[in-house]
């Protein structure tokens, strides 16, 4: 009976270890004294770097243990380097966090051999707002309405940084799915060197979030300098209900299966995560923090004045939404590559 009873206590010790692992104390142990590192796949200075600037400074008060968070930037490949980083060399141990675009995980559903990761596998913790896509031309195309656009006897110039970036991917879309006539013109730095481009007069068109446009051309876009022609998300935003949902122009369900697509990746936009295979109970300290820090009245404060737009979405939705571009049709993924190499060559 001796022995029984022991082995009873063993037994409930071994539980009780067990049951603290995933409690809230067992991650403040693990987290006291440690430095969380977000790796962006983005340069100093553009919307990703200064969200995640941004949610660093807030975070550590919402990690059990007060850990310190520090920033650095891994650009290149729109953001894939990070991501492949993320994925193959970073240390599952929650203390890497990766920032980049949700468009590498449709990279890789293509096929890009440079697109080393599952985003099946990612432990997805938050992204901080829902991007609305839409298009801006500047006045001097005379274009006003979608009708304009499809009629241009000169194909507007669109300015974009390379395939997965929302500037370049969209227009492309937009060309397959409804038709509109365009050039783009691709190698910029980021999405404020093609605002920048517009802006001069070097380009006529720009793709990208209204966040952003509404944010940075407030003045413009009330003046009529800039027109914001068509909303290429799925959604129609509140601010633009004059605006015209390309979706309305879709004749096929395949144009309407590439818009919706294109959304779900672009209205995405910035994710965060942490390498396969970190520990759930970590995983799940952090989307409890991120939620916590994005919520928090201190970091809306900051956010207003940078002009920095937070709406949060749960990792809970990103991993089901990335997971779904793994079902799409081979004819779907067939088109999307012919659609985002076509002009690449």
């Amino acid at each position: 009976m001796g022995t029984g009873i022991k082995g009873a206590a063993m037994l409930a010790a071994g539980f009780a270890l067990v049951m603290a692992s995933a409690q809230p104390g067992y991650a403040q142990d693990f987290y006291r004294g440690k430095t969380i590192t977000f790796i962006v796949g983005a340069s100093p200075g553009g919307s990703l770097d200064n969200y995640s600037r941004l949610i660093a400074r807030h975070l550590a008060r919402h990690v059990p243990g007060s850990p310190t968070v520090i920033v650095q930037n891994m650009p290149g490949a729109g953001s894939l380097v990070a991501a492949n980083y993320l994925y193959n060399v970073a240390p599952p141990d929650g203390l890497t966090i990766g920032a980049f675009a949700a468009a590498v995980v449709l990279q890789q559903v293509m096929g890009d051999q440079s697109a080393k990761l599952d985003g099946r596998k990612f432990g997805w913790i938050a992204s901080p707002m829902t991007y609305h896509s839409i298009c801006v031309v500047s006045r001097e195309t005379g274009i006003r309405t979608i009708e304009d656009w499809r009629a241009a006897k000169r194909p507007p110039n669109f300015g974009g940084m390379g395939p997965g970036a929302g500037p370049s991917d969209t227009p492309r879309i937009l060309a397959a799915a409804i038709g509109v006539p365009l050039k783009l013109v691709e190698g910029y730095g980021g999405g404020a060197t093609v605002r920048l481009a517009l802006e001069r007069g070097e380009i006529d068109g720009y793709c990208g979030s209204w966040q952003d446009v509404r944010s940075v051309w407030r003045d413009q876009i009330r003046d009529g300098k800039f027109v914001v022609v068509i909303q290429a998300s799925v959604n129609p935003h509140p601010d633009l209900r004059d605006v015209p949902l390309a979706l309305q122009y879709a004749k096929s369900e395949e144009a309407k299966q590439l818009l919706a697509v294109n959304d779900t990746v672009h209205g995405l936009e910035f994710v965060y995560a942490t390498p396969p295979n970190t520990p759930k109970e970590r995983l799940q300290s952090l989307r409890t923090a991120f939620t916590q820090a994005l919520r928090s009245p201190e970091l809306a404060a900051e956010a207003e004045k940078a002009g920095l737009e937070i709406d949060p979405v749960d990792g809970g939705t990103i991993e089901e939404k990335l997971a779904a571009l793994y079902g799409l049709p081979a004819s779907t993924i067939s088109k999307l590559k012919e659609v985002f190499v076509k002009e690449k060559k």
